[in-house]
């Protein structure tokens, strides 16, 4: 009796198991198509912006409200160098267009953290990753550059990483 109270439960369980599996493929629905996104914004545009980021700070903001996704677009100068209008404007030192740039959403990075003089920022970063202190943004330049151009704001940044051994 025990036998075949068993054996009804699993022949029933796996009746039960295979009618799903098999009903799974009637009335599965197909996975949803990935959502549409708009084209890719031109290239000139795109380079234009990142050249007017460097240190204008007008034209910057009349593309910036023409076209609100050049926030986040990077020019490809060859080679491995990428750059953002944020980060022109960093490595220039341009801090007014850097701040409006950070205040419409910019993505913020240690290079201008640096210029911008936030030791609050830079020293975590550095601390828990030290071998940043070698890495290199657009151009090439150096951590060291960009608080350079920081100027006097960004006086104690350029003194911890000269204790820190930048080059």
């Amino acid at each position: 009796m025990v036998v075949d109270v068993s054996r009804r439960l699993f022949v029933g369980t796996l009746t039960g198991v295979l009618a799903a599996i098999a009903g799974r493929g009637v009335s599965a629905q197909q996975p949803a198509a990935p959502p549409s996104r708009p084209p890719a914004l031109p290239g000139d545009q795109v380079h234009q912006f990142v050249q007017v980021a460097h240190n204008d700070l007008d034209t910057t903001r009349r593309m910036l409200d023409a076209e609100p996704r050049l926030i986040r677009a990077t020019w490809d100068w060859g080679g491995g160098d990428f750059e953002t209008g944020l980060g022109g404007a960093s490595h220039m030192g341009s801090w007014e267009i850097a701040e409006f740039l950070i205040g419409q959403g910019a993505r913020m990075d240690l290079f201008t953290a640096t210029m911008l003089g936030r030791l609050d920022i830079v020293t975590p970063i550095l601390t828990a990753y030290p071998a940043l202190l070698q890495s290199r943004g657009p151009h090439g330049l150096t951590l060291l550059h960009h608080a350079r151009q920081g100027g006097e704001p960004a006086r104690a940044v350029l003194e911890y990483l000269g204790r820190l051994g930048a080059s």
